[in-house]
């Protein structure tokens, strides 16, 4: 192939950066007439300027179709069925459709590549504390996590230096001041290995986890999981700030 359109390197660096969602966004704009400019605007800012290198490295000679083809090879490759498990607690072991009280702690422990937790607070008390320690030591595990600023001044929950220091050498990042206010860090999520999706209603805390009624959805979709990391890592530096044990 020459420079009119992706080559097969370039194809593969498509492929590492692009979802399944985003690879059909820009093609079906290509396909509706876009320019390459218009199309890129599928995907965040930051992000277009790598993507538009590989996908038309010489704009004069762009060729569309070959360009459109492969992004629809990316978007099936990629192309995954979702599958959804509600995850329930509550009090007197009355939940029939999903224990979300081991799934937490148990998602956490069966880790093979990286864990990414969001958090409101922590207690010590709940099965993600240790869970979390456990997987921050296994040297082939990625760990990050966001919790809340002001939740972890609150009487009984651990500073977000105790957090850091728990779970080091894992990357620990709170919530910081942005345009004047306070920001709170409520999205309560676990991201495990780019491919599970634990989102819940609990805080990771006893209560929560063994006597409240908390919902939570666990999803099978690495598309939907790589989004969300990647929405988080955007807003990093406007949101939070790094912790120091």
């Amino acid at each position: 192939m020459g420079s009119s359109h992706p080559s097969a390197e370039a194809a593969r660096g498509l492929g590492r950066l692009l979802t399944g969602t985003e690879a059909k966004e820009i093609a079906d704009r290509l396909v509706d007439g876009d320019t390459v400019t218009a199309a890129l605007k599928a995907v965040a800012a930051g992000r277009r300027p790598p993507l538009r290198a590989l996908l038309a490295p010489d704009p004069v000679a762009f060729v569309r179709d070959q360009a459109v083809a492969v992004l629809r090879a990316i978007e099936g490759a990629r192309s995954t069925t979702t599958a959804i498990d509600p995850l329930w607690t509550m009090p007197g072991h009355l939940a029939r459709s999903g224990p979300l009280t081991s799934s937490v702690a148990h998602l956490v422990e069966n880790a093979r590549q990286s864990v990414t937790c969001s958090t409101f607070n922590f207690q010590r008390s709940s099965g993600l504390w240790s869970a979390l320690r456990t997987a921050a030591l296994r040297p082939e595990i990625s760990v990050r996590v966001y919790v809340d600023r002001k939740a972890a001044e609150h009487a009984g929950s651990p500073s977000t230096a105790e957090v850091a220091a728990h779970v080091r050498p894992a990357v620990v990042l709170r919530t910081r001041a942005f345009d004047g206010g306070y920001v709170r860090n409520h999205a309560k999520f676990l991201a495990i290995d780019h491919r599970f999706l634990l989102v819940t209603s609990a805080n990771f805390s006893w209560s929560a986890e063994h006597g409240n009624v908390e919902l939570g959805v666990l999803a099978d979709n690495p598309n939907l999981v790589q989004v969300i990391e990647s929405e988080m890592r955007r807003v990093e530096d406007a949101l939070y700030e790094r912790v120091t044990p």
